[in-house]
């Protein structure tokens, strides 16, 4: 008999595809243990309960955003929590009617958030105030800065570390142009902006080496409008004289802490330690036992997460739908992909009566903002959309809220920069003095080979010129026809200028000054709802691994071991998110000329 030989094929594949079969079985085993675990290990999401005679602390530290996300710190392996605005609010609102709950402990650390959202804080406070309860306001760390001061300021009662240095000097911005860099670098970058588009100074940094009139003007026009608004709310908190606060500024009498306590900016300089033993006396806590504080992050995010779960699956009739970050068609931040399947589902929900839509946006791409323009204009044909604007709604960021039935903004609120931009360098000359490259073409038609390694003819300029004109007059006809204006009326307080929210309800960009609170309660006003039942888009939902990380970052801040931090510096950070954004910047823009940094 003749033996067969075995070849390497069918030796191989049989067992190629045994090990296969048997990988991807024992995966499938492993994620089922792995999610049994972890279901048995996650605690069921129940909320936060204060025991009688607490207080609530409440520690503001690192940014505030619309919404509250958690994102893992690869670099140190913990889990960092940014607390959102929503959150923050509902937290207050469930705080004043918790009877185990006598009063707020309020530590601010190095904040980080808009004016808008500071004066949305501020009146949060000043609610909870109403209830009779207390908010005791501590300032501590090297430096007390204006922005953190300002949000302290609603406070009943303010104390500051006794050595700590704090800047009360009024309002300042610092713009970074690069025409220099591009001129050294042999970068030459055609600027097409919208007809007499003269304030839209996005793209003054890289064809200018300082700020033009136009610019300046609407720069100084709106720092001097929150300065003003910042000295009121302060003034009023305080009983205090708003002229006294400009001359303290203007003559550099608040150095430190100490300073601000003898011109009654805080009540006094104190240790930590002294001011719980303050907050011990208020409710009725003898010094040697312990105060029970707590902790506003968990109670706040529990008590809205199982709120925003249970109404899920019950009866809400208002939407708000959270509409944050730069627009893009898709992505990261404030996408048309999916902004726009918010506002299908929401329409679609039949419980639902009303839509807010929270803006919080500069704008971004043109295209993008026109998808989510039509969606919002579908909707509020529907059912009413009504707008809250936070930080910033401008240019792209207010192109979207223009068919919605009311527009409210903070008094602080970056709005308007209705007008449209394109930018297009040329890096022909750089890559031929730097790196010795040079470029040749082939094309069926003379504009076909269009590339940024050589300039742009006259005839396509010209082409380009008028497609950013034709934008623009779009633009101007939605704001026309959501604001009940002419094209001719919008266009005199368009051409990229920026407005404060209380300039913008003068010319008639937005219809009342207000928060999301304020928004919400008319949306339910206009739809005939007693009791608001508000569901938020993109849905709450449960992260079991999110979960189990917190616990490990508990666990954690009670062990005395703690891991080095090492973080790119926040400067150079920001000049990096700034190239990041550049990059990706594709199309025609409709961008707001500047980014405000609350310090």
């Amino acid at each position: 008999m003749k033996r067969k030989r075995l070849t390497f094929g069918r030796i191989f594949w049989p067992s190629f595809v045994a090990v296969l079969v048997a990988s991807i079985v024992g995966s499938i085993v492993f994620f089922m243990i792995l999610g049994g675990i972890i279901g048995s290990l996650t605690p069921k999401s129940t909320p936060v309960k204060a025991e009688a005679n607490s207080v609530l602390h409440v520690k503001l530290d690192g940014p505030i955003g619309e919404k509250t996300r958690s994102e893992m710190d690869f670099n140190t392996f913990t889990m960092n929590t940014y607390l959102g605005l929503s959150d923050l609010l509902y937290g207050f609102e469930k705080a004043k009617s918790d009877k185990n709950i006598k009063g707020v402990f309020l530590e601010l650390g190095n904040i980080s958030c808009g004016y808008a959202t500071a004066k949305e804080i501020r009146n949060a406070i000043n609610d909870f105030e109403k209830s009779g309860k207390f908010v005791v306001a501590y300032n501590s760390g090297e430096l007390v800065g204006l922005g953190k001061y300002y949000i302290s300021s609603a406070a009943n009662e303010i104390y500051g570390f006794p050595t700590s240095t704090m800047e009360f000097l009024g309002l300042g911005g610092e713009l970074t142009f690069f025409k220099k860099t591009f001129d050294k670098l042999g970068i030459d970058v055609e600027i097409i902006r919208g007809k007499n588009n003269d304030f839209k100074s996005a793209v003054e940094p890289f064809f200018l080496e300082k700020m033009s009139d136009s610019s300046r003007l609407q720069m100084q026009t709106y720092i001097d409008n929150i300065w003003k608004e910042m000295r009121v709310d302060i003034a009023t908190d305080r009983k205090l004289n708003e002229a006294d606060l400009n001359r303290y500024a203007e003559e550099m009498l608040i150095k430190r802490v100490k300073d601000a306590a003898e011109y009654k900016l805080v009540d006094a300089v104190k240790y930590r330690d002294e001011v719980i033993d303050i907050i011990k006396k208020k409710v009725k806590v003898s010094a040697d036992r312990e105060l029970k504080l707590v902790e506003f992050e968990k109670y706040a995010k529990s008590k809205f997460r199982n709120d925003q779960i249970l109404m899920q699956d019950g009866s809400p009739n208002i939407a708000v739908i959270i509409a944050t970050g730069d627009v893009s068609v898709e992505g990261d931040g404030l996408t048309s992909k999916e902004i726009c399947k918010l506002l299908r589902d929401a329409r679609a929900n039949k419980t639902i009566k009303s839509v807010v839509l929270r803006i919080n946006s500069p704008g971004g791409s043109a295209l993008a903002s026109d998808e989510i323009w039509r969606e919002v204009k579908l909707t509020n044909e529907k059912k009413k959309v009504i707008v809250s604007m936070g930080d910033v709604a401008a240019s792209g960021g207010y192109y979207i809220a223009t068919p919605a039935t009311r527009i409210f903004a903070e008094p602080t609120t970056i709005t308007g920069s209705i007008g449209v931009f394109g930018m297009i360098p040329y890096t022909g000359d750089f890559m031929k003095n730097t790196l010795g490259l040079s470029f040749d073409y082939v094309q069926t038609n003379k504009h076909a080979a269009f590339s940024l390694n050589r300039k742009l003819t006259p005839e396509e300029l010209s082409n380009i010129q008028a497609e950013v004109d034709d934008i623009y007059m779009d633009f101007l006809n939605r704001v026309a026809e959501g604001r009940g204006m002419t094209t001719d009326q919008v266009n005199t307080i368009a051409r990229g200028r920026v407005w404060t929210g209380t300039d913008a309800l003068r010319v008639g960009l937005v219809d009342e000054l207000g928060g999301l609170k304020d928004a919400i309660n008319y949306a339910a006003k206009t739809a005939g709802v007693k009791e608001a039942r508000v569901l938020y888009y993109p849905f709450v939902e449960e992260d079991p691994f999110e979960a189990i990380l917190e616990q490990l970052e508990d666990s954690k801040k009670n062990s005395s071991v703690y891991m080095a931090s090492g973080k790119m510096p926040v400067e150079l950070m920001k000049q990096y998110e700034k190239l990041v954004k550049l990059e990706s910047m594709s199309g025609i823009q409709m961008r707001m000329p500047f980014v405000i940094d609350f310090k």
